[in-house]
């Protein structure tokens, strides 16, 4: 099983963090090691293959907290795990609460603040970057936990990069034109700029950021891509936690 561990995440030893590739159990084909409910695969399988994972990471499927993501900006702050409903972001200072974000070319967004030690998870498509997910998720950390900017220490998940994720003159027009690229009368949108933008502009320092350099559609021996796929496509997931005492 290959698991991405950004090495930015890697200085803290408090914290617990994988982001699944289509490298493991991979029983159910076409969907290689597929994490989600919601792509018409095999749910014992899906259960079994997140069982699997979560237990790499050092985590169990009963510690994890899953969103019914919409492509929203709903920002919910958890507690305890399960379902927290429809959601695209989570936020928690529980200690061994897994936060999970269920992936196939969004940008996937994870967040952790050394100092009140607060944790959050982002799942930000196009959609939900117009609507600033992002920031708001950043903004609702400042309000209710006191997270200092300065102290948030970012990781940009693998998503589809720009060159590869065309859109049309209706999606494009939603972005400031610095995020278009138009070529052979195309227009491609950078969501994962975007996103690494607000997080500049919310006041984190640029050291504190890593965004990671595998881009979904390309690697398809690697990562799931409904892009690239289609419906055949299943669903990486990236989760991140607070190692609880010993």
């Amino acid at each position: 099983m290959i698991i991405i561990k950004p090495s930015i995440f890697q200085k803290y030893p408090e914290l617990l963090f994988g982001f699944s590739t289509k490298t493991g159990n991979a029983k159910s084909s076409p969907f290689h090691f597929n994490l989600s409910l919601s792509v018409n695969d095999d749910p014992d399988i899906v259960w079994q293959n997140r069982e699997l994972f979560f237990n790499f990471v050092g985590l169990s499927i009963s510690d994890i907290v899953f969103q019914k993501q919409m492509h929203g900006d709903t920002v919910t702050i958890a507690n305890e795990p399960g379902l927290v409903g429809e959601s695209d972001a989570v936020i928690t200072t529980q200690k061994g609460l897994g936060l999970a974000v269920s992936v196939a070319d969004c940008t996937p967004i994870f967040l952790f603040d050394n100092d009140k030690k607060v944790i959050g998870a982002v799942h930000s498509g196009w959609r939900s970057t117009e609507k600033k997910i992002l920031l708001k998720t950043l903004q609702k950390m400042s309000d209710v936990f006191g997270s200092d900017p300065g102290n948030i220490i970012a990781y940009l998940g693998p998503s589809i990069s720009q060159k590869n994720y065309e859109v049309s003159k209706e999606v494009a027009s939603l972005f400031d034109e610095r995020y278009i690229k138009a070529d052979n009368n195309k227009l491609y949108l950078d969501v994962a700029q975007a996103n690494y933008d607000f997080l500049v502009k919310f006041g984190l320092r640029k050291e504190n950021i890593q965004v990671s350099s595998l881009c979904t559609y390309e690697n398809a021996e690697l990562l799931h891509s409904y892009r690239r796929e289609g419906q055949k496509s299943g669903r990486a997931c990236g989760v991140i936690a607070l190692k609880k005492d010993n």
